[in-house]
């Protein structure tokens, strides 16, 4: 069954006849009437009683005539929220972002995209950056922040690069120095982020690379705790130079870690070939306005 057919047959009914339901569907009298034949043929019921030049509902038709109107405007709601859609006036953004470094990098794109899109309903989970990995290839979220490099089962929009720093306790050896290496602080015991960080795995592989095992006394999820741990003295910890110059404590020295390959370069990652909402692919551009190439090259000045 056909809608073209239904709506030529209930434009019968309501116009009084095939020539008047012609001009509403922009058909000709034969194809009007071809559509209606069709559509008995097919029920198996004559729908209307042609008398003369008039036309009456036969009981069926009357039957297929209230369901008609039913189905053509579910066929116009479909179309209609479709549409709205399409015009970002409903949908849903469904966002994994890691606590670290989230409210400075992701905090500002969701007010300006709320501004923009009022009508999208914007849902967040915080994880580490692994298991939001493991999420997004799940299908539970559209994007999540996660730190290069990434599998190639993922897409990527790089958001911001940043070199670490080396938060040092009051007294340590290298607490005025301009910068330091792992060798260096290799008898110090090191504070980590809990494991499902991606961080920690720049931080160990990049140990391994100089052969030095680190101690690791402690792990947190929170980024001022780390930091209050190594106010404290229990070990050095390690963050984004962004991060921690917004957690300054004045008994933390910062200093700058001197290795490759260790630079926190966050983006917003994806599933390869998945399919992108037009709420999801509005985020994705209004990331690439807000961090693209011109600004990403001087975040590191």
């Amino acid at each position: 069954m056909e809608l073209r057919t239904l709506r030529a047959f209930v434009e019968v009914v309501r116009q009084g006849g095939f020539s008047q339901a012609a001009k509403v569907v922009f058909a000709t009298q034969s194809t009007v009437s071809k559509a209606v034949k069709q559509l008995e043929d097919e029920l198996g019921v004559a729908l209307l009683d042609r008398i003369g030049h008039r036309s009456e509902l036969t009981a069926a038709g009357d039957i297929v005539y209230r369901r008609a109107l039913i189905m053509l405007a579910e066929r116009d709601d479909l179309i209609a929220e479709l549409d709205e859609l399409r015009g970002l006036r409903r949908g849903t953004l469904r966002l994994g972002l890691p606590p670290l470094g989230s409210n400075t990098l992701f905090a500002p794109l969701f007010a300006v995209y709320r501004s923009r899109y009022p009508g999208i309903e914007m849902r967040l989970i915080e994880h580490g950056s692994k298991r939001l990995e493991e999420i997004l290839l799940a299908g539970e979220i559209d994007f999540a922040g996660s730190l290069l490099p990434v599998s190639d089962v993922f897409e990527a929009e790089p958001v911001r690069a940043e070199p670490l720093v080396a938060l040092l306790p009051p007294g340590h050896a290298f607490a005025n120095a301009r910068s330091v290496d792992f060798q260096q602080l290799a008898p110090s015991p090191f504070i980590l982020f809990e494991s499902g960080f991606a961080l920690n795995k720049v931080i160990l592989d990049a140990c391994d690379r100089r052969g030095v095992t680190p101690d690791i006394v402690a792990r947190s999820a929170q980024t001022d705790f780390i930091v209050a741990l190594v106010a404290a003295g229990l070990g050095v910890g390690f963050l984004p130079r962004m991060i921690a110059d917004q957690r300054s404590h004045p008994a933390v020295a910062r200093v700058l870690l001197d290795e490759p390959e260790t630079e926190w370069n966050m983006a917003l990652i994806w599933r390869r070939g998945g399919y992108l909402s037009e709420a999801a692919r509005a985020w994705l551009a209004l990331t690439r306005e807000m961090y693209g190439p011109k600004d990403r090259g001087s975040q590191l000045g």
